[in-house]
């Protein structure tokens, strides 16, 4: 009798839960959004290897280039929970954005990573609808990214995001904060609120410690817990560009991670320190709210969340009334919270 053989089974790649046909349509519905950005500079389109960008040697005829990358961090849990996806892809461009602004340069080309246990095609083009929008609003072109399936690396629902931006600044023209000097003056830009920094500590006291949900009205912060905590973190270049034409900064810091306590002294020269009045500016009730729950020290707030001032110019104090004039023109508040002293790089609260 013969004997039967069983044909083994074929084994494929969407299998293992990885679909590349459905990443390929993917990629198609989220192109069109990248195109919206493209400007001049562009040479390449999305789906090659790398992205080409070329920069104006008329604009900058020594060129350096800035480049910086960043996530948004644990913000993302509470996009997942809200199932609002859009505002993290801002987010994610602004951070950067003001990252490389602080030294002068001009944004020229941001490219993302969106990786995730199984693709949601709705989900991502909302990510990216935000990645592009906050392009075009900077000036800058969304040049090409990765999109990344990776069944059982992430629990169902969740992602992870990161940018990739470079920008451009004529040597002669890069801010180092070597001009920094005692007497300057220091201004604060207000923030959105959180923008994308402090949210494990700020999860933990308002969703552990005083049992809020997003969809808590807080009448402390007179609103919605939820849209408090995915406001947008804030891009602040419309108004560094115009202070930096105006040659009306020696320095600037990006407040995230570590709040002014340790963000300002990275652009201190030696020799320098800064004071802080820091009843100088109204500290958004959130923030308050958060210390009240937890019983958070000062100085532990101060050094985990910005507190209501995402962006310190150093102005020189000659130059401070054509700054405020700037800052008026752009019907942008800045507020006077500090000076720079005589020191060893770190700041002083008073």
């Amino acid at each position: 009798m013969a004997q039967q053989t069983t044909e083994p089974r074929t084994i494929t790649y969407a299998d293992s839960g990885v679909d590349i046909e459905r990443a390929n349509r993917t990629k198609q519905r989220i192109k069109y959004l990248a195109h919206k950005t493209f400007n001049r500079g562009v040479l390449s389109d999305i789906g090659g290897f790398g992205g080409l960008f070329s920069i104006d040697k008329k604009k900058y005829p020594d060129p350096v280039l800035v480049s910086s990358v960043d996530g948004v961090g644990t913000k993302l849990k509470l996009a997942f929970e809200m199932k609002l996806h859009h505002t993290i892809g801002a987010d994610l461009v602004n951070h950067c954005v003001n990252d490389i602004a602080v030294q002068g340069a001009a944004p020229m080309f941001f490219m993302d990573y969106f990786a995730t246990g199984r693709l949601q095609p709705e989900v991502i083009e909302k990510v990216i609808v935000g990645i592009a929008d906050a392009c075009k609003q900077n000036g800058c072109a969304l040049i090409g990214g990765e999109t990344a399936e990776m069944p059982g690396f992430y629990s169902n629902g969740e992602y992870d995001l990161a940018g990739f931006i470079v920008g451009a600044v004529d040597r002669s023209r890069i801010i180092t904060g070597k001009d920094v000097q005692a007497g300057d003056v220091l201004i604060g830009l207000p923030s959105t609120g959180l923008h994308t920094n402090g949210y494990s500590l700020a999860r933990k006291l308002f969703f552990e410690v005083a049992r809020y949900t997003p969809d808590s009205y807080v009448n402390e912060i007179k609103g919605k817990l939820g849209t408090e905590l995915m406001r947008t973190h804030k891009s602040y270049w419309p108004i560094v560009r115009r202070m930096i034409d105006a040659e009306a900064v020696s320095a600037m810091a990006h407040i995230t991670g570590g709040g002014i306590t340790e963000n300002l002294p990275r652009v201190l020269p030696k020799g320098t320190s800064a004071i802080i009045e820091i009843h100088s500016w109204p500290t958004l009730p959130i923030f308050e709210h958060m210390q009240k729950i937890g019983n958070v020290p000062p100085e532990e707030m101060l050094r985990t969340f910005n507190m209501g001032i995402g962006m310190v110019l150093v102005v020189p104090a000659k130059k401070f009334k054509k700054a405020q004039l700037i800052l008026e023109r752009c019907s942008e508040k800045g507020y006077t919270i500090g000076r720079i002293v005589k020191g060893e790089r770190r700041v002083t609260y008073q």
